[in-house]
């Protein structure tokens, strides 16, 4: 069994992926207390999928997210923290607790990083359908693609096709790549690349 570690975690109504970057607008004081601290410690936090509810006095979260780390910062001109996070590593959480100050703090295990497989020739008009996207959309330097990885191919589609996020939470838990674009290529056949998933400030 893995070895646990107490992190905050951050409860989004969005899935932040290994290798992705998701830009984030602070303004709650205790998240800006736990953006600091990341900052100070150079330490990462948890990102992880909160359920929807209709009861506000319930909260719930799905057990698989993803460690965050800040690669950038600015201070936008209405005074907000804004921030760049960059998705390191899966996580399952095993326990959640919130603190006097409202931030919630998790017992995580760290799931160990996927094999680096390249992707069967089956997948090939994938690799080609998501160089085409990218080349139109450019939100990854050339220096980051790796289109002869199966694990980074199939997060790329997961993070920026329009899919139910119930079925990009899926794309988070499974652990096995191949699984991941077989479960991928018949949802990648019924949406529409006009209405892209990038990534854009979220407020929090």
């Amino acid at each position: 069994m893995s070895d646990r570690e107490d992190l905050p975690i951050f409860p989004l109504r969005t899935i932040l992926f290994p290798d992705s970057k998701l830009p984030l607008r602070i303004f709650e004081p205790r998240y800006i207390d736990m953006v600091s601290r990341s900052m100070r410690e150079d330490s990462e936090f948890g990102i992880i999928l909160s359920r929807e509810s209709t009861d506000p006095k319930m909260f719930e979260t799905y057990d698989t997210g993803t460690l965050a780390k800040i690669i950038d910062w600015d201070q936008g001109g209405d005074g907000l923290l804004g921030i760049t996070t960059l998705g390191t590593q899966k996580f399952r959480l095993k326990e959640l607790n919130k603190q006097e100050d409202g931030l919630n703090i998790g017992s995580i295990e760290r799931i160990e990083k996927e094999g680096d497989y390249k992707p069967l020739k089956e997948f090939t008009h994938l690799v080609e359908l998501l160089q085409a996207i990218l080349d139109d959309v450019n939100i990854y330097d050339d220096d980051e693609k790796r289109f002869d990885s199966a694990s980074w191919i199939s997060y790329r589609f997961a993070e920026i096709l329009p899919l139910r996020i119930e079925d990009k939470q899926k794309c988070l838990e499974i652990d096995d790549p191949i699984i991941r674009l077989n479960f991928l290529e018949p949802l990648i056949k019924t949406v529409s690349y006009t209405h892209l998933t990038l990534p854009t400030n979220r407020e929090v």
